[in-house]
């Protein structure tokens, strides 16, 4: 507590005709001070626990001059994504897009496919290859990205799919009845 006297401590004369100064004290109460203190606080720590970022970790190639020293891939250790419209999923294994099968985006439909390469494929070279096509909604793309993640696939790419493959994917689905 704080405590303030304002009484004049010189030498005042004192009889009847001098009259008496009061004694004024001024306390100041600190305690909502402190409290107030602790709110802001635990406030500023709460909100700085809420504002940690929610972005996916990527981790990019090496930027390399030569193409000698680029990452090599396997083919028979690739699987080539496809998201198209209508929740439909074209993958295909290897590099070879004429064998283009269709999954959907049901429950566990693109994931059974994934994780079983994954299981016949040696975990330091199996890639999945991301293609959206043309007609891929945003919200199917970032689907597969989280498979990715849900399966525990180390490596992949997100790459734009060729003319081929996208004649591939549009002769099939206008087979499976778009």
């Amino acid at each position: 507590m704080a405590e303030m006297d304002t009484s004049s401590g010189g030498g005042h004369k004192k009889g009847p005709g001098v009259k008496k100064s009061k004694k004024l004290s001024t306390r100041v109460d600190l305690t909502p001070m402190v409290d107030l203190g602790f709110l802001l606080i635990t406030f500023f720590i709460f909100t700085t626990t809420m504002s940690q970022p929610t972005a996916m970790k990527l981790n990019l190639p090496k930027d390399v001059d030569k193409p000698d020293e680029q990452n090599k891939l396997k083919e028979s250790a690739a699987l080539t994504v496809m998201p198209s419209g209508n929740n439909m999923v074209f993958y295909y294994e290897g590099l070879d897009p004429s064998k283009i099968q269709v999954s959907s985006f049901s429950k566990n439909a693109i994931r059974d496919v994934i994780l079983d390469k994954k299981r016949r494929t040696d975990p330091k070279d199996f890639m999945v290859i991301i293609k959206p096509t043309k007609d891929a909604t945003y919200k199917n793309t970032v689907n597969i990205l989280d498979e990715m993640k849900i399966d525990d696939v180390r490596r992949y790419a997100l790459v734009d799919i060729t003319p081929d493959e996208y004649k591939f994917v549009s002769a099939t689905e206008g087979g499976a009845g778009k």
